[in-house]
């Protein structure tokens, strides 16, 4: 667990980022309401209630000189007490939740605003976006620890996998898991057998598990979000769905040992379009989402044709290359030192690969 002291150097290095950016667009206050920003500007505190709402009951106001956080009198006591923002470096202002009225706008009254969002004036959205994708060490910091627990869950879900389970059930199992570790399960798809080459999302049915499952989780915790995918199979792998995951993992590492500083999102696209065709599968690029960054949401920014995003330092990656059948998915950190991969799994089997000459070690399939 980190100090306040920590996390209130990080709150006042991000608050400096903004007034800056502010300043260079002739801006003078800029309100912030949407969850993932939120996280990102208070290291962490969770100020949802819904987990699958994009905006916050409470929201961040940043001027020249101050920070505020706005809420009402059912969430003030636990940002306040728990969450300790006033420790953090914000004001924070409550008031009666049926009679809130719009302190906003006297807090900014005459103030030059924006907003990280559609609304009254200029919209930094995709100001933050770019903020919030490169991580400062006390991020990085945070997201090590929770990428192991985020693998733990998933590690314990996985080999709890029984044949006759209802794929609900598993995916209890793997949200409970998650929650355990103080994680908040935000994607979890559950598929078998059939269902697995049929849907690229498969949330979980009452379909009874038979042969073969695949686990997939969004973990989030501190904000930051993190993203596996795990198979696992009920006697030998067939000889077709190995050599599937085998081209799939190859994939993958290709992919993963492409992210590199200054290579655009946009050519990763193509690198992963390559490496399908290079494997037999070049139907697969336009059949699922390849992946992208990742930060405090599941993907920043996602890997599409032409994208003209840069790769940077310290910047997180899940990528997610699938063919009918198979999927191979870890969160990746990359750095000056190069790529870390997160959520890899201790006593979990893998593919010992070969990219060009670097060796790289993917999953593969659970065998029980």
């Amino acid at each position: 667990m980190q100090t306040l002291d920590v996390r209130a150097a990080e709150v006042s290095a991000k608050l400096t980022h903004l007034r800056q950016a502010l300043a260079a667009r002739g801006l003078e206050a800029l309100e912030i309401r949407q969850t993932a920003n939120l996280a990102w500007l208070t290291a962490g505190v969770a100020t949802y209630i819904n987990v699958a709402s994009e905006t916050s009951p409470a929201r961040a106001l940043i001027t020249p000189e101050r920070a505020y956080l706005l809420t009402d009198s059912i969430e003030a006591p636990r940002l306040g007490q728990e969450a300790q923002v006033e420790a953090l470096g914000f004001e924070l202002i409550a008031q009666t939740w049926h009679q809130r009225d719009d302190s906003l706008e006297r807090l900014a009254g005459g103030l030059r605003l924006a907003q990280d969002g559609e609304g009254r004036g200029a919209n930094l959205a995709a100001e933050l976006q770019r903020l919030r994708s490169t991580l400062m060490p006390s991020e990085i910091e945070r997201l090590r620890a929770n990428s192991r627990l985020a693998a733990e869950a998933m590690h314990e879900a996985i080999r709890a996998v029984q044949i006759g389970q209802s794929e609900h059930d598993a995916a209890a199992r793997l949200a409970a898991e998650a929650y355990e570790r103080g994680g908040v399960p935000i994607v979890v798809l559950v598929a078998s057998d059939e269902r697995i080459f049929n849907y690229r999302h498969p949330l979980p049915t009452d379909k009874l598990i038979e042969r073969y499952a695949m686990l997939v989780l969004c973990f989030r915790k501190d904000g930051l979000v993190i993203s596996l995918t795990r198979l696992v199979h009920f006697g030998a792998v067939p000889s077709e769905l190995r050599r599937k995951a085998e081209s799939c993992a190859r994939v993958d590492a290709r992919l993963i040992l492409g992210t590199r500083a200054g290579r655009t999102l946009g050519e990763m696209f193509a690198l992963a379009r390559d490496a399908y065709a290079d494997e037999g599968y070049p139907e697969a690029i336009d059949e699922h989402h390849q992946g992208g960054s990742a930060a405090y949401l599941p993907r920043e920014v996602v890997a599409r044709p032409d994208v003209p995003t840069p790769i940077a330092l310290n910047q997180m990656f899940a990528w997610n290359p699938s063919i009918r059948g198979v999927k191979s998915e870890d969160s990746i950190l990359l750095t000056e030192e190069g790529i870390e991969i997160l959520t890899a799994m201790e006593g979990f089997p893998t593919l010992s690969l070969s990219i060009d000459g670097q060796p790289i070690a993917r999953p593969a399939i659970l065998e029980v």
